[in-house]
């Protein structure tokens, strides 16, 4: 142990240097909140749905969640039912077992309902595409208003992909 710790004081710790910051990332939290209020009169709600994935898209989601993004914070949370919903985040590609477990989740979403497909599996199958066991991408079984590419794309773009889906409720 001694001899490690002489190597540290020694050597000092070795590391990278951090990451330069990246002003395009960043958002501006208190006109999301306004924009989510103008659209929806309260915070966000999402249901996430896993249809058949590798999970490496909800490890993604998850990451929302984390102090770096805070989307919490933004006035965006999840919820554990569908009826408490205004919005469903969708990954993988369908699976036949999970098509009316979807669409049932989908059915109990109240008006107006926002879907994004969140992956390259959730908007185009990826690499399962349509079989005996997978319908393939999530819009060959409800209607999807964004959809968000990537194997799996970074937290920030699914968050794009759901402000996205709010402007255009908002449009439409």
């Amino acid at each position: 142990m001694w001899r490690i710790l002489r190597q540290i004081a020694r050597n000092g710790i070795r590391s990278e240097a951090p990451p330069a910051g990246n002003d395009a990332l960043r958002v501006d939290g208190e006109q999301i909140q306004r924009e989510i209020l103008a659209i929806l009169g309260q915070a966000l709600s999402i249901r996430e749905v896993d249809a058949g994935s590798c999970n490496a898209c909800e490890l993604e989601i998850n990451a929302l969640n984390n102090p770096y993004y805070n989307i919490e914070g933004l006035g965006i949370r999840f919820v554990a039912s569908p009826r408490h919903a205004d919005m469903l985040l969708v990954t993988g590609p369908v699976a036949r077992n999970m098509e009316l477990a979807l669409r049932r989740t989908y059915e109990a979403t109240p008006a107006p309902k926002l879907v994004v497909a969140v992956g390259d599996c959730g908007c185009d199958g990826g690499i399962f595409g349509e079989g005996y066991a997978s319908c393939g991408r999530v819009a060959n079984v409800i209607p999807v208003d964004v959809a968000v590419p990537g194997c799996p794309p970074e937290p920030i773009e699914i968050l794009r992909g759901i402000l996205t889906a709010v402007r255009r409720g908002r449009q439409g």
